[in-house]
Parts: C-alpha cells; structure tokens; sequence
C-alpha cells in the first residue's frame, strides 16, 4: 500500500518558519517519496504562503470558518504539493505567525488554528479534486483538534490520524466559554477528553483523539512520561504510552551541505577546508585569531534552551582563549546580557536571525553549544555534526540521542562525536567548556573527533522508513 498523508501544519520551511517545526514538515515530504508515501501539507494562507502559491485552484469552501468565509486552494509552493486555507480574517495580516505587533499571542489563536484543523478533517472526510488522505499527520497543537473534528465529521470507517508532539510545552490552551463558537462537543470536555485545569487544551484533544502518537527523538518520548517533562499530560502519555513512538528528526542533506552550501564563500568536505570558513567567518564578525576553540550558538535565546546557563558559564570559555559568535532572539534581559559580553570582548551577539549567517556560523564554529534544559530533538546539533562542528550537549531529549560523548572509553574506542553533559546546570556546562577547551588543544585528538562527527547519519533516511510503517499501521485497509 502507498499511503496518502495529509500533513497539518502551522508553518513549513522555506515558506513559514519560527522554528525546527518547520524544517521537518518541509523535509518530510521528499524524505517519504522513496517510501512510497504521497504527501502533501495543509498551511494557513498566510501572505507569505499565498504569495508563494503556484496555479491554486479552489478545491473546498467552507462559508462560515470561524469569523468568515474560507476555503482550500491546490498548488504547488517551494517545489512542495500544498492546501492553503485561504481565510483573511483568519491569517490575512502581517507579522509573526503567532504573535501580534504588540509581542503577545494573536487573541483569535484558537479560532485560526481551529480553522485550520476544521478544514483538515473536511478534506480528510469529503476528498478534494479526486484526492484523499489515508491518513492525517497533525503537528503539536495547531494541528491538536483534527482528530476531534474528524471524529464528529466522519464517525464511521475515516482516515487514520497521527499527531506528532515536537514541543509539549505548548499547549493551545482555549477559554471553555469557547467551545461552542470553536464546534466542540462539550460532552468531551471532561478530563478524560481535553478539559486540562479548566480550558481546553488543543494539544491534549490530539494526544486522546489520534490514532498512534509520535515524539521527535526515542529519549524525549521516554522523558514525557515523567513529571519533570510532561507538562502536567504525563498522565496522557502513560496511557497512551502502547501507542506512542519515538521517531528522530533529520535534516535536508541538500540543504545542508557544506560542499555545496551558496551561504558559504568557500565549501567544504573535510577539516582541511573548513578551516578556511573558520577564516571567513571570523573576518566577517571581526573576530581576531585566538588560542581556544571559536564556539558558536544558533538559537532562541530562551531558558528553555540553557543559555541563561551559558551567560554563566561563558567565563570559562574565554579565560582559556575560547571566544563565542551567537545568532537568535528572544527574552530581552538574555539579548542584552550578550549584548553586554560582546562589548566586553571575545564575544559576538548578533540579536535576531538571517538564515545565510546561520549557514555560516555553524560552518565556521568549532563547536555547537546546545545546553537546553529539554530538547525534543533539536537540529542545530545535527547540522554541528555536518558541517564538522562538534556539539556540545545537554543530556536530554534527543540530544541524548544524537551526540555520542566524548568520554575516555569512546575517544579510544574512536567514536565520539561531542560532549555531552549533565545535570543541565551552570557548573556541568563550565566543566564541559573547560572540556572542549583541552580537547581543542590536543589537534590529533580534536581532528578526530571533527572527522568522526562529519561521517555521522543525520538524513531522514531511518526515520522516513520508520513514518512509512506508522502510516501504513494508522491507514484503513483500502
């Protein structure tokens, strides 16, 4: 069988993008065409979506979605087979996906990504053009109430339903006088269905209506079952723990390529060549030559991703000659905390994002530091380990899963690919520091470790095969 899958999804690189989110819907599709596997992606019809449409052609209306009028248009976007959920009211505005100008969520967020999953179980009940999905791939909880609107539109034989968590942090939380205007059943808003703490969680409605669960790492589906990481659903997961699999991320190896990467001004294949965008890199930052090794931070900056830790730790690194090059934004006492390292010296903060730079800085670094507190997957450490930057990890979440530690056994056995460290606290990142540091300075043993991580897998390659079984388990027989 040659399943038919409908991925939801609030974003979708290179069309939409916040975060990890959407490299991996944009990715999967051409990941499971050699799986047999006919994908397409449902989107809101942002303007960036809509502008990016080619040959739409309207293949579902819907007269009253949630505010207004809406409807489906077919079309090919970024070399991807795409439904746009065309509704002004809904997505029709400028600025972040999520947030208005003013920084806080967009009040209608509820009735937007309702929207968006009403019109997912539409398409997943009626059909669209002579197309139908076998089964509904929903992303966290934009995509969390497909399954409840399925259920109430298709309550025979229907398609089967997947729901990925790639953050359980958020949860889509929904005022309960709500309900009625967003079309859920009150009935199931018990504790037992997705009433948590007395809202509706969106992403609680998918965790109990999906037909099989997926995490994006083995470790972080392990770690939801506990307290510490379960958001207050570890509950859920525990008992739905038979259905549950734990599926790592990969990466676009096309897109991420440091052979034949445009962003760099010199591509590269092996510790030699990179080098010289080690060069380039600190020629653009103005960064001089130093002694220690240049790390490097591609991220939120969030307590979420440990970098309040790093701003800790950050001492270590520079009194051995180690200097620091970030790229993100987030929380503006964290922005200016390196902002005020840079203009101490050894640091460079460039606050906000530019997707070619990211390219860069990763190429040039000599080590990837992720410190998250918790990790579903994470990709900037996959990309360390492609462009031969060693990462330097917390011991959570996929990360745990990724990054095989530099430990005595493993640097002589000839395998490590990084450090890992743990408990994800200030004083274990200063000691992993001073770690990279010696590391660094024995080049033997650092060109081994560059070369070992440049050879680790980090395709989809896996993981396609493993979401090509999911989906054959989940779809009805046809």
């Amino acid at each position: 069988m040659s399943p038919r899958v409908l991925s939801v999804a609030s974003e979708c690189a290179p069309l939409v993008k916040t975060g990890g989110l959407a490299d991996v819907v944009g990715a999967l599709p051409g990941a499971l065409a050699p799986e047999g596997v006919e994908m397409r992606v449902l989107l809101p019809g942002y303007p960036a979506v809509t502008g990016a449409l080619e040959g739409g052609v309207a293949v579902l209306e819907e007269w009253s979605l949630f505010g207004g009028p809406g409807r489906v248009l077919a079309g090919r976007a970024a070399g991807l087979d795409v439904l746009v959920v065309e509704a002004d009211h809904l997505y029709g505005r400028p600025g972040s996906v999520y947030l208005g100008p003013d920084g806080r969520d967009w009040p209608d967020n509820p009735e937007r990504f309702a929207g968006l999953c009403w019109m997912a179980a539409r398409l997943a009940t009626e059909g669209a053009a002579g197309w139908a999905p076998d089964v509904l791939h929903c992303h966290d909880w934009q995509g969390g109430l497909a399954p409840e609107y399925l259920g109430y539109l298709a309550p025979g034989p229907r398609a089967g339903t997947v729901l990925t968590i790639h953050n359980m942090a958020f949860h889509g939380l929904i005022p309960a006088h709500r309900l009625d205007a967003l079309r859920l059943d009150t009935r199931r808003f018990t504790p037992q269905g997705f009433e948590f703490w007395g809202r509706a969680s969106a992403l609680k409605a998918g965790l109990v209506g999906a037909d099989r669960l997926t995490t994006v790492s083995p470790t972080y589906a392990e770690e939801l079952m506990r307290p510490e990481f379960g958001m207050g659903l570890d509950g859920v997961m525990r008992a739905r723990r038979d259905r549950l699999s734990g599926i790592l991320n990969g990466i676009d190896e096309a897109v991420w390529d440091p052979r034949a990467d445009p962003a760099l001004l010199a591509p590269y294949g092996d510790i030699e060549g990179k080098a010289a965008a080690k060069a380039a890199l600190r020629q653009e930052l103005g960064l001089p030559e130093a002694a220690g090794p240049l790390c490097v931070v591609v991220s939120r900056l969030t307590e979420q991703k440990g970098l309040d830790l790093l701003i800790e730790a950050l001492p270590t690194l520079l009194a051995r000659g180690g200097q620091l090059a970030v790229l993100g934004s987030g929380e503006g006492w964290m922005e200016d905390a390196f902002r005020r390292a840079a203009e101490a010296g050894g640091v460079v903060a460039r606050i906000g994002y530019d997707e070619g730079l990211s390219h860069r800085i990763i190429a040039g670094g000599d080590a990837i530091l992720v410190p998250s507190r918790f990790e579903p997957c994470g990709l900037t450490q996959l990309y360390g380990l492609r462009y031969g930057t060693v990462p330097v990890v917390a011991l959570t979440g996929g990360l745990a899963d990724t990054v095989i530690n530099a430990s005595p056994a493993a640097l002589a056995a000839g395998v490590a690919t990084g450090l890992q460290f743990h408990p994800v606290t200030a004083d274990a990142l200063r000691g992993a520091l001073a770690r990279v540091c010696g590391l660094f300075a024995d080049r033997p043993a650092w060109a081994r470790l560059v070369a070992n991580a440049m050879r680790q897998p980090v395709g989809w390659g896996p993981s396609a095969k493993l979401y090509a079984r999911l989906y054959r388990d989940a779809a009805p027989a046809r």
